[in-house]
C-alpha cells in the first residue's frame, strides 16, 4: 500500500492524532479522503486532510450532522425566551393537530418521541429538498408509535416540523436564522443552504464499498422499507435505496435549500468552529450559548433502544448525547453524526470541539473511526494540559 499523505497541521503534543488519522484514511486506501479538525477553548489544535482533490476548504454533504446546526438555532430561541418547547406543536401550527398529533410537543419532536418518523409512501428527492414541502406532507400523517412513550429517530422530518414552529415564532426560517446569527457573524464554514457561487468547493459524497460477503450480509438484514427504519430513512419511497440516502446532498436543489435535518454542507473545520462558537467563543467573540442554555440542551432525554437506530442513539434536546457514545467526554457533551460518517460535537466541560467529514459514505451508516479519532484528540488535549483529566 502506498503511504498516505496527510496534509495540514497539529499543535505540539497532537502528533498521535496525525498518525491515527493517516491510519483511518489508509483503511480506505486513500482513494476517497477525509478531513479532521478540533479546537480546545476556541484554539484550533487539529487541522488535517487527505485524499485526492480534498483540501482544507473542501465542502461535502453532512447529512444528519446538519441537525447540529439547526439545533443551535433552536437553542438560541430557547435562550431568547421566545420558544416554549413544552407547548404542543399545534399551538404554533394549528394544522399539525390532525390525525392524533394534537398533544405532541416541540420537545417531543426534538428528542424523537413524537412518533412522526417519516411519511406513508415516503418522499421524492424533490420533496426531501424542501422543509416546507416535507412539513405539508406531515399534516395528515398519523404517528407511527404513541407519542411520548418511546423514541424513534425522525431522520428527514425533525427540523421540517420544528421549522414550521420557528417560522410562526420569528417570521424567519431555521436556515435564515442560522445564516444571520451563527454562520455569518462567527465565519463558520457550515451552510444550511449553499449558494451557487460556492459550488466549486463541493466534492460529492461517494457510495459506500463493501466486500461481496459484507454486501450480502447487509442485503440479507437490511431494513424492511415499510418498517420503522425504512420509513425513517425514506426507503418506503418507490425505488429509493440506501445509496439514494447517501447521494442526497449531491443534488444541487438539496444543497441550495439546505433542509435542516439532512441538507447541510460543510467542512471539518467548519464543524469544530461552529461548536466552539457555541460553547467557548472564537475569534475574540463571546460564546453563543450561556451555561444555563448548554445545560438545557445537553440534558439526556432518550436512551436505550431507539425504534429506528437500535442502541447507538441516545438523544439530548435536538442533539445526540455524546457522552453516552464517547465515554471519555463530559456529561454535557452534545453534537450529531451523519449517515455518511461525518460528526461534530462540543464537550463544554473541557472546551473540546470536534469536526470530521469523509467523502466516501461509511458502510451501513456506521463510521466507527470517529470514536478512535475523538479519543486520541481527547488524550492529546489531556496530556498537554489543555483538558483536565477526569
Amino acid at each position: 500500500m502506498e503511504p498516505i499523505e496527510v496534509h495540514g497541521t497539529v499543535a505540539d503534543g497532537y502528533e498521535d492524532v496525525r498518525r491515527e488519522f493517516a491510519a483511518v484514511v489508509a483503511e480506505e486506501n486513500g482513494e476517497s479522503g477525509a478531513q479532521l479538525a478540533a479546537c480546545v477553548r476556541g484554539r484550533r489544535v487539529v487541522d488535517l486532510w487527505a485524499g485526492p482533490e480534498v483540501t482544507a476548504a473542501t465542502l461535502t454533504g453532512l447529512h444528519s450532522t446538519s441537525k447540529g446546526a439547526a439545533g443551535l438555532v433552536i437553542a438560541l430561541l430557547i435562550q431568547d425566551g421566545v420558544l416554549d418547547i413544552d407547548r404542543p406543536v399545534a399551538h404554533y401550527w394549528t394544522r399539525f393537530a390532525a390525525a392524533g398529533k394534537e398533544r405532541i410537543t416541540v420537545r417531543d419532536v426534538l428528542v424523537h418521541r413524537s412518533g412522526i418518523i417519516g411519511a406513508d409512501g415516503g418522499f421524492t428527492v424533490a420533496e426531501l429538498a424542501d422543509d416546507q414541502v416535507i412539513a405539508e406532507r406531515l399534516v395528515g400523517q398519523r404517528p407511527y408509535f404513541e407519542p411520548g412513550t418511546v423514541h424513534g429517530y425522525g431522520g428527514f422530518v425533525t427540523y421540517a416540523i420544528v421549522g414550521r414552529v420557528v417560522r410562526a415564532v420569528t417570521g424567519s426560517t431555521v436556515q435564515e436564522l442560522f445564516e444571520q446569527r451563527i454562520r455569518t457573524p462567527y465565519g463558520v464554514d457550515v451552510y444550511l443552504g449553499l449558494s451557487a457561487e460556492l459550488d466549486h468547493r463541493y466534492l460529492p459524497i461517494q457510495p459506500w464499498r463493501a466486500s461481496p460477503e459484507r454486501a450480502a450480509a447487509f442485503a440479507a438484514n437490511s431494513p424492511n422499507p415499510h418498517g420503522m427504519a425504512g420509513i425513517s430513512y425514506n426507503l418506503n419511497a418507490r425505488g429509493f435505496t440506501p445509496a439514494d440516502v447517501m447521494a442526497l446532498p449531491n443534488d444541487p436543489t438539496v444543497r441550495r435549500l439546505g433542509q435542516g435535518s439532512a441538507g447541510g454542507v460543510g467542512s471539518a473545520n467548519g464543524l469544530a468552529a461552529m461548536y466552539a462558537a457555541a460553547v467557548t467563543g472564537i475569534g475574540g467573540r463571546e460564546p453563543l450559548l450561556t451555561l444555563e442554555t448548554i445545560a438545557t440542551i445537553s440534558a439526556i432525554h432518550s436512551s436505550g433502544t431507539d425504534l429506528v437506530r437500535g442502541d447507538r442513539a441516545p438523544y439530548a434536546l435536538g442533539f445526540e448525547a455524546k457522552s453516552l457514545l464517547y465515554p471519555f467526554l463530559g456529561a454535557h457533551s452534545f453534537g450529531h453524526t451523519g449517515s455518511a460518517g461525518s460528526d461534530g460535537f462540543a464537550d463544554p466541560h473541557s472546551g473540546l470541539t470536534y469536526g470530521y467529514t469523509r467523502r466516501r459514505a461509511a458502510f451501513a451508516f456506521d463510521a466507527p473511526e470517529n470514536a478512535r479519532l475523538a479519543a486520541v484528540i481527547h488524550r492529546a488535549a489531556t496530556e498537554t494540559g489543555l483538558v483536565a483529566a477526569a
